[in-house]
């Protein structure tokens, strides 16, 4: 059967000048960066810079703080480490209950550590977080705020700018996880004002082990490194003494994914000549289409039909998501079925278990149209069991 590929919120497949300028570092190169003095280390060495380049630019960063990681989980551990010195047992860290594992179990471990409390903003009827209840939900205490800039099941874009605002108010710190934005909308971190923001390679038609952690360059200079060791020090003694390198070195310990930080840049070059703004419109014209048909099918529940991206989260009636995951993909139809690492949403949506289908730039309406047909043999899952 033919391949009609609806996750790509988990991650996308990868143009051919992805691979090919990974297979040409490998090929030519595959020397380490920043320790060798011959021309090879020195190409190497320029390959990975330039790429830091890209991707500055891509948000609209400095260089200096944009740091390679090995996807979004390591960056919002660096950040939440980083920051975790600063708290004690009277401060809070605000989240919402639609958050990503990666933005959720950091925290938890914060908490743990120092004592902080735990937050959660409140959502309105459809799950949205709204600006009302951001300001509400900050106080005196409030000293970090960390959201996704569009959230992984429900797909809502959140109004970051101005949650900012209103967080840098309270004096507090905004952390963003923008691993479903940056694939997907034009992302300008000086614009938006967040402190921190992270995403992952693999989901913006990148490789897969490279991420990159944006942070506002004073504060990276304040903040402890998660990973220490070789490439991330300027000198240490045999009496335990040791300093660090300015950023972004001082957190980019050990040999990094040279190869996976090189294919991230072409990634993004792609996605430039595309262009985000005309990606995220054939994103939301397929989902329009795709959330008319489904309404046609009575068994099909849809949770996020207003939302603004290209993610439906959707189950059909009586049938376990993963069942109906895995009658899906029997038909040649990749959808995620389960938790999708936001194992807090059921508190919003009243279920555990979703199918999310999630559109990319190489989607088509005939491909959504082999998805509602398959949709509608909903009530056929045990056939795939016992076939």
């Amino acid at each position: 059967h033919p391949l009609v590929y609806f996750d790509n919120s988990a991650t996308t497949f990868k143009p051919q000048s992805v691979i090919d300028a990974e297979i040409e570092y490998y090929t030519h190169i595959s020397t380490n960066t920043h320790r060798g003095d011959y021309d090879l280390a020195q190409k190497a060495d320029n390959y990975y810079d330039q790429a830091r380049s890209t991707v500055a630019k891509f948000i609209n960063a400095n260089n200096s703080e944009v740091i390679f990681t090995s996807g979004t989980t390591m960056s919002m551990n660096q950040i939440a480490y980083g920051l975790s010195k600063n708290l004690n047992a009277e401060d809070e860290i605000l989240l919402t209950l639609e958050e990503h594992a990666s933005n959720t179990l950091p925290w938890f471990r914060v908490s743990e550590m120092t004592g902080c409390k735990i937050k959660y903003i409140p959502v309105d009827e459809e799950g949205r977080i709204t600006l009302e209840n951001v300001k509400k939900s900050l106080n005196e205490h409030t000293k970090i705020v960390t959201i996704a800039y569009v959230t992984n099941v429900m797909g809502y874009v959140n109004n970051i700018k101005e949650i900012t605002k209103l967080v840098h108010e309270a004096n507090a710190i905004m952390v963003c996880d923008g691993a479903q934005a940056i694939p997907h909308i034009k992302v300008d971190v000086k614009d938006l004002d967040v402190d921190f923001l992270s995403f992952s390679g693999h989901k913006c038609l990148g490789p897969t082990g490279i991420g990159v952690l944006y942070g506002k360059k004073k504060l990276l200079e304040k903040m402890e490194p998660l990973i220490l060791g070789g490439g991330m020090n300027s000198s240490f003694s045999k009496d335990g003494e040791f300093g660090y390198l300015t950023s972004p070195y001082k957190f980019e310990a050990g040999t990094q994914n040279i190869a996976g930080a090189i294919g991230l840049a072409k990634a993004l070059e792609y996605l430039d000549k595309i262009g985000l703004d005309n990606i995220h419109q054939h994103e939301l014209e397929l989902k329009k289409y795709a959330i008319s048909k489904l309404k046609e099918i009575p068994e099909i529940e849809i949770y996020n039909a207003n939302s603004d991206s290209g993610i439906i989260a959707f189950n059909y009636k009586g049938v376990h998501a993963q069942d109906m995951g895995t009658l899906l993909g029997s038909k040649g139809i990749c959808v995620r079925s389960g938790e999708h690492c936001a194992k807090l949403l059921h508190n919003v949506i009243g279920t555990n278990s979703t199918l999310r289908a999630s559109f990319y730039l190489y989607n088509t309406f005939e491909e959504v149209d082999a998805f509602i047909e398959a949709c509608k043999k909903g009530s056929d899952f045990l056939d795939v069991f016992f076939a």
